[in-house]
């Protein structure tokens, strides 16, 4: 999202409806943390298995509770030399105190007490290195040693812990719930139960660098006997019972002497208004300016905090109220914003599994609370979230950006995004695998030009031919100048991303069109390593006899539906248009709606018209056209998807 006090920041401008725009400067309060260009230049992409197995063997731990810890604490990624914002190295994300990241330790609201940390860390980096005989730079730069420190740091824990080094993954539940590095027996029982199901059910990937690793599914490992889950907090802040959140408020006060007021709005949804969407912010700011930002009744605001290091929770805002952090706020009224610690041009150090299964289960709950669909229409980035009106368009936000796994955080969700039909539906979604996927991108230091290093991504890169020296495909509204879009890593104007889904334009050899922002896209998709898999569901099409219909960034009421005394809200068509023959896919439809805006102690007002729209999706953006323009039409799953290539390539 943003953290910006406007009175520092030069070049920011703030709305209303929480609109902040400026410049790159927040993005430069961290300096750039480099990934790793690529492995050591060994060829054997099953060493790190090995490793797993060779020091699990020599620290007498079973080898599934050693690959479990790690994939709650990596995904197996090493980012060689490169510690995450806690601190953390490797595989085994070994935390060395004296190189915790710029953030610091993520603060709690100063309002909560203190969660303390053992003194001594069960992941302590120096602590590993006494125990194997490596050195600290060893542990740091090496994934085997890494990883041979971590078996070591788990042993040496089932020991203090008075247990024995038994070959059942169950006895080891007490020292994997020390690796969550939290004091907070909830949230420690949160983070066991996530390494044990990993356990059960198994999991591979390709890592980072290249190492092919797989954890054998064990079903019949049993875990967490009765009495060891910790105690379930209360009912306030709105969480699920197993995480331990924290309540911090955001300020509800006038800030001048003509009424104007911030940082939210009083509503009573779902009664007055459905709440159908969640959006996924990243801060580009550390946690602790987020904190003072969403305490200044000046700043915009959100509902929900999730911190990097350990994926902690503070709630801000009543679900049933509005927040003003979209930039839209149509959207404000009919959503729940989450910002998520980290800055989108450093995932490895920021975008902490332990933060994307908070996340994940944070997302889960409130879902299920509204009745929210778990897809991309509905739960979806700042970075897809419509302008308004078309002024506003190159002011709207970038986060969390092309490095946000979308994939691994809809199977967090438990709604994988996958093919629903053949390869030749006139539909298709979006699905890169992940970590092999590594897109072209500049603009991540200082020196915008320069390119960022090569890395994993949920972007597609659209063109207005199916070649790769053809231009890239041109967004009239995010450059009104008539400027080229570019390959910089905070320019949406040619690119789509993981689960969005698009009607097919055109196929050619390798490549694939889609309709996108009323031209034709091109991205290539081959058919070894899609990028996109077979879609079925609804799009629509502009009504036989039209040439073309207005696309609009919000659903107004129609101007009858005001009542008396309440001033009608203009509609503002965006500079695209939806031209006879073109197809753009629907998940949903809604009534216009506008919540009014009031002060006081009772919700603001909601007018509620009678003209329906379809949300669409557009572009990276989603947008909405009015129901009397379009017609509907069915893409079925004609020929069913191909079971090897449903889901896409794997990471």
């Amino acid at each position: 999202m943003w953290s910006r006090v406007l009175s520092r920041v030069p070049g920011a401008v703030r709305g209303r409806n929480g609109l902040i725009c400026a410049t790159a400067s927040a993005a430069l309060l961290l300096p750039l943390l480099v990934w790793p260009s690529s492995d050591d230049g060994a060829t054997d992409d099953r060493r790190l298995q090995g490793d797993f197995a060779t020091a699990a063997r020599d620290y007498h731990v079973p080898v599934s509770v050693l690959m479990g810890v790690s994939y709650l604490q990596s995904r197996w990624d090493s980012h060689p030399g490169v510690p995450s914002t806690g601190g953390g190295y490797g595989p085994m994300h070994l935390v060395d105190a004296g190189a915790v990241g710029a953030a610091g330790p993520s603060p709690r609201p100063a309002a909560q007490p203190a969660r303390g940390r053992p003194e001594q860390r069960a992941t302590d980096l120096r602590r590993a290195a006494r125990l194997t005989g490596e050195a600290a730079d060893r542990l740091r730069l090496d994934a085997s040693a890494n990883v041979r420190g971590g078996a070591a740091l788990l042993a040496a824990t089932q020991k203090a812990l008075g247990k024995p080094l038994s070959g059942n993954p169950a006895d080891w539940w007490d020292t994997v719930s020390r690796f969550s590095g939290s004091s907070d027996k909830a949230e420690a029982a949160t983070y066991a139960h996530d390494v044990f199901d990993v356990i059960r059910k198994g999991a591979h990937r390709t890592t980072d660098v290249g190492q092919r690793v797989s954890l054998t599914a064990r079903p019949e490992v049993r875990w967490n006997p009765a009495g060891r889950s910790g105690p379930q907090r209360p009912e306030d802040p709105e969480c699920p019972p197993e995480l331990s959140c924290s309540w911090l408020s955001a300020s509800y006060g006038t800030i001048d002497d003509e009424g104007d007021y911030g940082n939210h709005d009083l509503a009573d949804r779902p009664r007055d208004q459905k709440i159908e969407y969640i959006v996924i912010h990243d801060t580009e700011a550390f946690l602790p300016i987020m904190f003072k930002t969403v305490q200044d009744p000046t700043e915009a605001s959100w509902h929900y905090s999730i911190s990097s290091r350990d994926g902690h929770v503070t709630q801000h805002i009543k679900t049933k109220d509005e927040a003003w952090h979209s930039g839209n706020q149509f959207v404000n009224a009919r959503s729940i914003g989450i910002e998520h610690e980290g800055f989108l041009t450093q995932p490895d150090a920021w975008f902490s599994e332990q933060m994307y299964r908070t996340s994940a289960r944070l997302v889960r709950f409130l879902a299920r609370k509204y009745g929210i669909p778990l897809d991309r229409q509905h739960i979806f980035g700042h970075d897809n979230v419509p302008a308004p009106t078309a002024g506003s368009i190159p002011d709207m936000h970038d986060d969390p950006g092309p490095f946000w796994d979308w994939r691994h955080y809809f199977d967090l969700l438990g709604a994988p995004l996958k093919a629903t039909a053949g390869p030749d539906s006139p539909m298709v979604t979006v699905l890169p695998g992940y970590a092999t996927h590594k897109p072209r991108f500049t603009g991540c230091t200082a020196n915008k030009g320069d390119p960022c290093p090569p890395h994993g991504s949920s972007a597609v890169r659209l063109y207005t031919e199916p070649s790769d020296d053809a231009p890239l495909i041109q967004d009239m509204g995010r450059h009104p100048d008539g400027a080229d879009s570019t390959e910089d890593v905070n320019d949406l104007g040619s690119r789509v991303s993981a689960g969005q889904t698009f009607a097919v334009a055109g196929r050619s050899g390798e490549w694939t069109a889609i309709w996108f922002q009323g031209d034709k896209a091109w991205f290539k998709n081959p058919k070894e390593h899609p990028t996109a898999v077979g879609a079925a569901g609804r799009m629509v099409t502009p009504k036989a006899g039209l040439n073309e219909i207005p696309v609009y960034g919000r659903a107004l009421p129609d101007e009858g539906s005001y009542p008396e005394g309440v001033t009608s809200q203009p509609q503002s068509p965006l500079p695209y248009t939806l031209r006879a023959g073109q197809r753009y896919v629907t998940r949903s439809s809604v009534l216009g709606t506008w919540a009014g805006k009031s002060f006081g102690n009772l919700p603001s007002p909601v007018v509620k018209g009678r003209e329906r729209y379809y949300e669409i999706q557009l572009g990276h953006r989603l947008a909405f056209v009015r129901e009397q323009d379009v017609d509907l039409v069915k893409a079925p799953s004609a020929k069913t998807p191909d079971p090897a290539t449903a889901a896409g390539p794997r990471d």
